[in-house]
This record gives structure tokens, sequence and C-alpha cells, in this order.
């Protein structure tokens, strides 16, 4: 099976690397993972939860520079594996001190190993990442991720092909940005990442487009226009934008509108006059 391995050799000059990086602790973020997780977690009075280590440090990767998996592209910290499907195997952990709201921790990660093997379905190849995190100089998690990269199937492949769907200009709501932003809301309403809830039970075409996300476009563009970023609005919805459908944007007397190829709008704003001091 050895033989069928691709030539991964120079993959091994990431082993040592390092990156490090830094996040606040804030209530907030506590509050909200004990919404998500109420009946499981441990009480650990005022303590941060176990577990919400892994809310901290997410990755501002930008939407153009992700992989067709939502994954940012490998070969800055992680190495260059050449296979487009990526898994988190396992790992280990080990707590030794509590996170509490307020600690900026720093978290230190260096890639162990990079190991590539022959398995049933084809290549794999193994990274193991080492991370520790401290608050100040003490140490308060140490930690082990085992993530495992193999090539895509053919199908996989072919149901790629519809997420590359933009048109130049135009703002297109694929399932990845869509997510982000439900994340960054903290929005659970399920038509904008359930598919089969938006299309089975709602009966929308595909994932939504949420309407603020929409707005932001719209008050933007009319930032932009005005050189000014404290503008004033008034907005609704038209009708809806569901995923993988491109909108543009439209200016017309006065009115910004996001319209689909069909040239049905979607979303629409317009200036208001900003508010004076009596």
């Amino acid at each position: 099976m050895a033989e069928n391995l691709p030539n991964l050799d120079h993959l091994q000059k990431w082993v040592g690397r390092e990156d490090v990086a830094q996040d606040l602790v804030t209530q907030i973020l506590i509050d909200r993972f004990r919404a998500t997780l109420p009946a499981w977690l441990y009480d650990t009075g005022d303590a941060a939860p176990l577990g919400l280590h892994w809310c901290l440090f997410a990755p501002n990767v930008p939407t153009d520079n992700l992989g067709p998996d939502g994954h940012g592209a490998h070969g800055e910290f992680l190495p260059p594996v050449p296979f487009e499907s990526r898994m988190w195997a396992g790992g280990q952990l080990q707590f030794h001190a509590a996170i509490h709201a307020g600690d900026i921790v720093v978290r230190t990660s260096r890639i162990a190993s990079v190991v590539a093997k022959a398995g049933r379905s084809g290549p794999l190849v193994f990274v193991k990442v080492a991370h520790e995190y401290g608050v100040g100089a003490v140490r308060v998690i140490t930690e082990r991720q085992d993530l495992v990269f193999r090539p895509m199937q053919s199908k996989q492949l072919a149901a790629l092909a519809f997420i590359e769907n933009g048109v130049e200009g135009s703002f297109t709501g694929d399932a990845v940005t869509l997510f982000r932003y439900s994340a960054l809301t903290f929005n659970s309403h399920r038509i904008h990442y359930d598919y089969p809830y938006a299309t089975q039970v709602e009966g929308y075409a595909d994932l939504v487009v949420h309407g603020p996300l929409q707005a932001t476009l719209l008050m933007n563009a009319m930032a932009r226009d005005m050189g000014n970023p404290m503008v004033g609005l008034a907005y609704r919805g038209v009708s809806p934008l569901t995923a993988n459908t491109p909108a543009a944007l439209e200016r017309r007397d006065g009115t910004y509108l996001l319209k689909k190829p069909d040239g049905t709008a979607t979303f629409e704003a317009y200036p208001i006059p900003s508010e004076t001091s009596q």
C-alpha cells in the first residue's frame, strides 16, 4: 500500500512550526456557552465551564481565503496537505487551572508531527498539533489535537461545483457565510443553516440570507457613496433571498436595492435625514 502514497516528505518542514494567539474571556461568552448546553455542564461556579477554551481564538480568515470545506487554506501554520477533506480525529487534554471572565488567554500551538499512511479508501495524512494555554504565568490547559486529511471522493468533488456560482459585483450568500453570520449574531433560526428544515419544513428554495445581513450590505454601500459612516437609513425586506443566488446592488431614485438575476428585489433601503440636536 505504501507505493500508493504521494511523496509528502516536504511536509516535514512544518514540524516544530509555532503559532501564538490570544483572546479575552468575556462574561457574555460564558453565558452563551451555558445557555447552549445548560444541562450538560459541570458547575464550575464563577469560573468558565470546561470546554469553553474551544470557543476562543475564532479564526478570522477572510471568506475569500476559505476552502470549499469552510476551513482556512493550509500552508501557513498547518502544513499544505494536498487533500481536500479534513477532520478532527481526536486528541487529549489536561486542565491545570481555572479560566475566568476577564482573563486574557494565550495559546501557543506547535506542529508536533506529520505522518502519511495508506488507508483502506486511499492516502491519509495525520497532523498532531500541541497546544498550551496560559493566563499570565499560569499554565491552565495542555492539549493535543489529532487532525486527519484525506482526498475527497469524486461524488464529493462534484457537489462543490454549485458553490462557485458567484457573479462579479454581486453578493452570493453561500452556506459558509450564512453560518458565520449566524454564529456572530448567536442566531439560532434554522432557516439560515439547516437546509432540510429550510427547504422541507418552511418551503424555501435554499438556506435564507439574513435580513440584517442584507441591510448591512446596503448601509455600507450608502456610507461609501456618502463618504461618511454616520448614515441614517430606513430599510425593509421585499422578498426572500436564498443561498447560492447572486444579489446585485442597484441604486434607483435615492433607494438602494438588492436584486436577483431575474430582477426581483429582495431588500431595499433609503437614506433618512440625520438627527439634529434641538
